[in-house]
């Protein structure tokens, strides 16, 4: 285990990084289409080929409770020496070969005809597990200055077709966060059914703004490959048709389920990483600087097992306030709002809305003290929680 020595002025203080080796386990998530087939051709059970949601809604959440929480944050002084460590890359790194193996793996299978629909179904819900869970991927080193970084995570992205990402999540929603003018920020009274379709479309348009923008300011043509929309589109375009040409038409419903259960998985995190979150404006007109009492953190957040699995997605306070430090850096923000369970548990909640709001709704009410005027309220639903309007 690699340790490191933090000098202060009067102590010295050696740390090391439990989770260094445990980071491993985050490549078991794009085996899942492998696992998947092996049992199934083992033992003809359908059940098996479900393994990507039976994981994502069931297993996480049940193996969180088992094994706890590990609340500690690495010392401040040795932030940059841990960032700087490329073993922690490599873990990222390595997930998009077996993502693409798993990929190609299931396109064959569901090419063969051999599969029941349910069959069918079940493997495209787990490859977009991975999808999903790829974009997450994709956000880690979306982030980085390193442009072989970038790339890589256009390269995750191509899976879901959703390479604008890169664009909006970075230059759009980091930005906008918390307030009405961004996609991915969900309203208090919004449910996750009516905010699926905004972000979605409002983070596609917007990408396409961006870039626009961005070579409007050097007067030249946004129909260029050095678009980052185009190129990312472009790279998907290219995946999914050498799959077609390789496997037949047969998978292109595969692919198509894959691809929107992956990134509605990205959707429903944005839907409850924010909801009813605002930034207050400044007298000058802009708003209020990102801070952690902008992101929900679960009051799990320190859970070992979705950390690990999910590199820390749950630390996502500390994301937002520095958004380019590596995922084994993050650290745990005691004055976040807290959701009142793990991600995995508030993921399936979002898909009840009248539960949502009921558990939710008093919690953003309570972390505003009751002034509903602060919080990011849905057009058309201030009546709700007392907003008269004008």
């Amino acid at each position: 285990m690699t340790s490191a020595t933090y000098h202060q002025p009067e102590q010295a203080i050696e740390w090391q990084d439990g989770k260094r080796y445990l980071w491993l386990l985050g490549l078991l998530i794009p085996t899942l289409p492998l696992a998947a087939m092996l049992f199934y051709g083992l033992t003809g059970s359908i059940a098996f080929l479900w393994i990507g949601p039976i994981v994502v809604y069931l297993v996480i959440p049940l193996v969180d409770v088992l094994v706890g929480k590990d609340a500690e944050n690495p010392p401040d002084g040795l932030l940059k020496w841990l960032e700087n460590d490329r073993y922690y890359r490599w873990c990222i790194y390595l997930y998009l070969p077996l993502q693409y193996v798993s990929l190609v793996w299931a396109a064959w299978m569901a090419s063969t005809g051999e599969l029941p629909v349910l069959g069918y179904v079940g493997l495209a819900l787990t490859t977009g597990v991975v999808a999903g869970i790829a974009i997450n991927t994709a956000h880690e080193l979306g982030h980085k200055k390193e442009s072989v970084e970038r790339w890589l995570s256009k390269i995750a992205l191509a899976q879901t077709f959703y390479g604008h990402f890169y664009i909006e999540h970075n230059r759009g929603h980091h930005v906008r966060v918390a307030t009405p003018e961004d996609p991915a920020s969900s309203r208090l009274g919004e449910s996750f059914w009516r905010f699926l379709p905004r972000s979605v479309a409002g983070s596609l348009r917007s990408a396409w703004r961006l870039e626009r923008k961005r070579f409007a300011r050097r007067n030249q043509s946004v129909w260029t490959i050095r678009n980052d929309v185009l190129n990312a589109w472009l790279m998907s375009v290219v995946l999914w048709a050498a799959l077609v040409l390789a496997f037949g038409p047969s998978i292109i419903p595969f692919l198509l389920i894959q691809a929107v259960f992956g990134f509605s998985l990205l959707e429903v995190v944005n839907y409850i990483e924010h909801y009813g979150l605002g930034r207050r404006r400044e007298p000058t007109g802009r708003y209020e600087r990102v801070a952690p009492r902008h992101s929900w953190n679960s009051w799990n957040s320190n859970n070992v097992a979705t950390n690990l699995l999910l590199f820390h997605l749950q630390r996502h306070s500390d994301h937002h306030a520095n958004p380019t430090r590596r995922y084994q850096a993050l650290r745990h923000f005691d004055e976040s709002p807290q959701m009142p369970s793990g991600y995995a548990a508030m993921v399936t909640l979002a898909y009840f809305p009248p539960l949502w709001r009921r558990i939710m709704d008093k919690r953003v009410l309570a972390h505003y003290g009751g002034d509903v005027t602060l919080a990011n309220v849905q057009p058309g639903k201030g009546g709700r929680y007392g907003i008269v309007a004008a």
